[in-house]
């Protein structure tokens, strides 16, 4: 989900109750606080060495020993909204950061609107080999040869 389609849904949703649920089902404990919204940009060279740029907008998630705080829709969206000064290309990814254990990230993998409550669902990031071809990654979108032995397949030497 991009920024743009976060802001959206926070305002769309209002008065609702704002909540996560993590990708093992769990639900993030209703008392969590937004503590930072950042643009998180990253430079770096891939395996194969090729120069990239990648930027997020990162909300980071607390839950402290206050269990009665809650956070609404309009809420998350009047914090985001104060962070268009740094963030003002509303095409970028929105990460969730989250402590659970270890320090996760996340992509927001889609939404559910209740009567009282905005929830929105987690995916884990991964990593992932951005030069498959020059490392020898094997492409497993293409479908495999069939699997016998040829004579100049050299799978039996």
């Amino acid at each position: 989900m991009n920024l743009h389609e976060l802001k959206t849904l926070l305002r769309d949703n209002a008065g609702k109750h704002f909540r996560l649920k993590l990708p093992d089902g769990d639900p993030v404990p209703v008392s969590f606080h937004v503590t930072e919204v950042g643009r998180v940009q990253k430079t770096f060279i891939d395996c194969g060495g090729k120069f990239r740029e990648s930027v997020a907008c990162q909300l980071q998630i607390w839950v402290g020993e206050d269990v009665e705080h809650r956070i609404e829709a309009q809420k998350a969206a009047a914090i985001l909204e104060k962070a268009k000064t740094f963030l003002p290309d509303e095409t970028i990814p929105v990460e969730i950061e989250y402590e659970k254990d270890v320090i996760s990230q996340y992509t927001i993998e889609g939404s559910e609107s209740h009567a009282d409550s905005l929830v929105l669902t987690l995916a884990p990031k991964h990593t992932q080999c951005l030069a498959m071809e020059l490392c020898g990654v094997p492409d497993k979108s293409k479908k495999e040869e069939a699997a016998c032995c040829t004579p100049s397949s050299g799978c039996c030497a």
